[in-house]
């Protein structure tokens, strides 16, 4: 098939349904992700009594972004091996409803072990679905130079959840007083406690979570299951997936080094790019606004705000850097120099954002985190170009789930712990805890793209038309 742009086939109906519903997957699993920095100060006043900038908070802040991303890394495994295992489709639409569901159960906890356990199932559900959407989508697609666009744009969507969720958290903010109460029915009441703050604007967000359940569970019965495997599968000839494969001689090199750069590229989102939320508050811009403020319910919601569209600016950064990418995807056929044009400048601007923007002033910081949302961002649309690329049909979704949930959200969302631990520490310099934290994301940011940069010289170049078989 001629792999032209002015050649490629139309979508069909049924392939525009898929593409809507990983879009809409895609968009919800960064939506849930980048709630957590938004809902958490509030969310640990109100459920651990811990206060910014106390141990107690820096502990709390370390395993609520750890602990989900540890389960999700360990299930979300489990999840790319059924993925192979019982089709894509399947294990697709059951880990949207997982983390939809949870997400709405999130906003009704009573204490903070029940909103870490619902984190976790939630992140449990958004680690799957990324594996199973990205193995759709590239089986979809004969034509390379098609698929390439389709996974490029579908991706992109990932951004938009961003700004999603910070326009909700937004609306929480300013609304919540005329909402509707959040409590617990007297029935459930004695097992699980109540609510104190019926109104508070961090449970609404959390439940807006529930949004993509309503059009999978329309869409559902219209979706086919993925045409490669399905084939595959019918004909009997589909192997089992296996993990010991993966560290076969013919691919033990892709799957460790990709699992290596997956970390690092969550190592920079999580351990500096959300850690924005702990850092706004200590801006002066910021904190004259709270000062200057006499509604003590007001106070609160300052730094809230701002925070929120700090990451709204992240999030038009990194949809512009996806939209970037998936151009790029089209043109440049070596997926090492695809990567570095963003690795190279993040190495650079990733530690001045941090050591200097962001201690500096909001408007700089706005400047700084738009390109640092450019530069990581998109690099999390080149995973999912690249990975159908470099394993067979039948061990796709188990290769994929190992570098982007063994790699990606354990070993790299640990560096959201690591960053705020050490920024907890008296040899910090800093002075406040803001600024400690916003020295420390500097050090982490750099030292993991400098890894990544390194580690893109071990990078396998992928078959340069064709999906493995």
């Amino acid at each position: 098939m001629n792999a032209s742009a002015s050649s490629s086939p139309r979508l069909t109906a049924t392939e525009w349904l898929i593409c809507i519903i990983a879009s809409i997957g895609f968009a919800f699993d960064i939506y849930e992700l980048l709630m957590l920095p938004l809902v958490l100060p509030p969310a640990l006043a109100e459920l651990a009594h811990a206060a910014p900038g106390t141990p107690e908070f820096q502990m709390w802040v370390g395993r609520m972004f750890y602990i989900p991303a540890f389960a999700g890394g360990l299930f979300g495994l489990l999840g790319g091996y059924l993925t192979d295992r019982l089709g894509r489709r399947r294990v697709l639409t059951g880990s949207i409803l997982l983390y939809a569901f949870s997400a709405l159960a999130a906003g009704f906890s009573t204490s903070i072990g029940m909103l870490l356990f619902l984190r976790s199932t939630t992140f449990i559900g958004v680690c799957v679905e990324f594996v199973a959407a990205v193995a759709w989508l590239a089986e979809l697609f004969d034509d390379p130079k098609q698929r390439e666009r389709v996974l490029g744009y579908t991706q992109a969507f990932s951004s938009i959840g961003g700004l999603l969720v910070a326009g909700a958290n937004g609306l929480a903010i300013h609304y919540s007083d005329r909402l509707p109460a959040i409590g617990i029915p007297e029935a459930l009441a004695g097992l699980l406690g109540t609510i104190k703050e019926t109104h508070a604007p961090w449970r609404y967000t959390l439940m807006s979570g529930l949004i993509p359940a309503i059009p999978l569970i329309l869409i559902r019965p219209f979706l086919p299951e993925s045409p490669k495997w399905q084939q595959k599968k019918t004909a009997g000839t589909l192997k089992r997936p296996s993990f010991a494969e993966l560290f076969a001689p013919g691919l033990r090199r892709t799957t460790l080094v990709t699992a290596l750069m997956f970390a690092c590229s969550y190592g920079a989102a999580f351990g500096a790019i959300q850690q924005v939320t702990q850092i706004v508050p200590g801006l002066p811009e910021v904190k004259e606004r709270v000062e200057n403020e006499k509604d003590p319910k007001l106070k609160k919601k300052i730094p809230q705000a701002a925070a929120s569209d700090v990451t709204k600016v992240q999030e038009v950064g990194g949809l512009l850097g996806r939209f970037v990418l998936a151009i790029l995807a089209v043109r440049i056929v070596s997926r090492r120099k695809l990567l570095r044009i963003f690795q190279i400048p993040g190495l650079i601007v990733i530690p001045i954002v941090f050591a200097w923007a962001a201690t500096t002033s909001l408007n700089a910081l706005y400047l700084g985190i738009f390109l640092a949302g450019f530069l990581t961002v998109a690099q999390f649309s080149f995973w999912g170009n690249y990975l159908p690329r470099v394993y067979p049909v039948h061990l796709r979704g188990t290769g994929e789930s190992f570098a982007a949930n063994i790699g990606g959200r354990m070993i790299g969302t640990s560096c959201a712990w690591f960053t705020s631990m050490l920024a907890a520490q008296s040899f910090i310099p800093g002075g406040s805890q803001p600024t400690k934290t916003a020295f420390v994301a500097a050090g982490v940011g750099f030292a993991v793209y400098a890894i990544g940069l390194v580690a893109s010289f071990w990078l396998p170049e992928p078959p340069e038309h064709d999906l493995a078989d």
